[in-house]
């Protein structure tokens, strides 16, 4: 994936999600310039973008389709209001690649069941407090959104 690669599990998608988490809240040292690096430099305030972020928007695409993953999970306070999105933000990832993700979506976004990313509203992604856990494992390929402030 590059350098300033902390973990090395033999999974590049668990690989990147497990920085992001991190520098979601500590600050690590990177110096690459891919779309999931620029994010975390973005988002640890390396770059002149950095002010007021505090995720890193993901997409990810599972392993044999190749499509990216839509995932469901219900309101938090309404457990009838199921919510469906291709935009995560990474909770936590934990030894065996699995992981908590955070829909993200756009709260004015009439959608909600999007067949597919370009359909779903991307500004202003949100925290929604919707969780669900992913095995990591399951996936060949992660998109990194630029940094975005989802707690605004």
């Amino acid at each position: 994936m590059g350098c300033g690669k902390d973990f090395d599990t033999g999974n590049c998608v668990c690989d990147i999600l497990r920085e992001i988490v991190d520098a979601q809240t500590d600050v690590v040292d990177n110096c690459c310039d891919s779309s999931c690096e620029r994010s975390i430099s973005d988002l640890l305030g390396e770059t002149d973008n950095g002010n007021g972020l505090d995720t890193v928007p993901v997409i990810l695409y599972c392993k044999g389709n190749c499509k990216p993953f839509k995932g469901f999970g219900a309101d938090p306070d309404n457990i009838g209001d199921m919510q469906a999105s291709f935009f995560f933000r990474v909770k936590s990832v934990d030894d065996e690649c699995c992981a908590t993700l955070e829909l993200l979506r756009d709260p004015g976004d009439d959608c909600e069941n999007p067949d597919n990313p370009v359909e779903q509203e991307t500004k202003p992604l949100r925290a929604t407090g919707i969780c669900i856990t992913a095995n990591l494992n399951c996936f060949c390929h992660v998109t990194c959104l630029p940094a975005i402030s989802a707690f605004n």
